[in-house]
């Protein structure tokens, strides 16, 4: 991959390309001291991917990365100090249509760091090459189970962009005691907790990250915590599975909505939001074909129109409405 470096700091750049060099696979395009740089860069030496710190000067991160993607949209990996000690900045970042974060590895000190850094450009490079997501799995006759208190489930799937948009859909919608409401979005587990306690913030509604084995409960916004895959069993519970491993997708939306599609015999509803890639889509047509609604968000209110254009092509959104407009259709 031919890579950009957005870093304004001389030993943060370094580091970076020292990282890319280990790998052995990437090529440095450009190194950009600005976020204005960054922006030209990407206009005029376009680069499969761009490494975009936060701290930027004359445009910050976020605002380099909303303007990359309106003007010469490419992939992006916010990387940059202690992204844990400014969580509204990361999530500005991923609604502007960053696909991931993670710490640059001068900064996190570890070995580790170098290996974590290309390891999230791996998975980066197979959603750019549209690796397929694991086939779709047959949706089987909904069993019954308990919470018998919740009448409703809204399972709600989100990637590229997802963080913000969530956060607009839930200061819209606000789930009653008799629905339960579950996010998978694609996000590093180490923000996974962070991600629940700021919607929570951001939309005024109690939000909580998901441990292994919780039942689901209404009138709060449960959030997967885990990049293990969540299921929803029969009796009712959340639980986090590692299976199947080769997923590039990590949590799997495709893999939650086929277990809600299978166990959740009541009114169901799945959301599919912004996100870049394919998954959740074969999820979703399993959830209409076991008679639950389901929603789509349409192009022009995506960060990326990704998984929610492969969820339209394959027929799976009963409805495809701005995003904005979700909220009404939940009632």
């Amino acid at each position: 991959m031919r890579i950009g470096i957005a870093n304004d700091s001389p030993t943060a750049s370094e580091a970076l390309r020292r990282a890319l060099a280990a790998g052995g696979e990437h090529q440095v395009a450009w190194v950009a001291r600005t976020g204005a740089d960054a922006v030209r860069l990407c206009r005029d030496l376009p680069p499969d991917l761009v490494l975009m710190d936060l701290a930027m000067p004359v445009l910050d991160g976020v605002e380099a990365t909303r303007r990359i993607m309106r003007e010469a949209p490419c992939a992006i990996l916010v990387v940059t100090a202690a992204p844990q000690d400014n969580v509204g900045q990361v999530f500005r970042a991923l609604g502007a249509g960053a696909l991931d974060v993670t710490a640059t590895p001068v900064v996190l000190g570890r070995t580790g760091g170098e290996a974590a850094l290309l390891a999230k450009i791996r998975t980066i490079a197979k959603l750019i090459a549209g690796t397929p997501a694991a086939p779709a799995a047959a949706a089987a006759v909904p069993a019954p189970g308990g919470g018998a208190a919740i009448t409703r489930f809204v399972a709600i799937g989100a990637s590229t962009g997802g963080p913000v948009a969530l956060a607009r859909l839930l200061a819209r919608w606000r789930p009653p005691s008799d629905t339960a409401a579950v996010v998978v979005q694609h996000i590093d587990p180490a923000f996974a907790t962070q991600l629940a306690r700021w919607l929570g913030e951001q939309a005024g509604i109690p939000a909580r990250p998901i441990a292994d084995g919780d039942t689901v409960e209404g009138g709060i916004v449960q959030v997967a915590a885990s990049d293990d895959h969540l299921r929803l069993t029969p009796g009712h519970r959340l639980v986090y599975d590692a299976h199947p491993r080769d997923e590039v997708y990590r949590p799997s939306i495709d893999v939650f909505f086929h277990s809600v599609a299978r166990h959740w015999n009541r009114n169901a509803t799945g959301i599919l939001l912004t996100g870049m890639g394919r998954d959740g889509a074969a999820g979703l047509l399993a959830m209409r074909n076991a008679g639950q609604a389901t929603i789509a968000q349409d192009e022009a209110s995506s960060a990326v129109y990704g998984m929610p254009r492969a969820a339209a092509e394959l027929g799976a959104a009963e409805k495809i409405l701005p995003l904005d407009n979700i909220a009404t259709v939940l009632g």
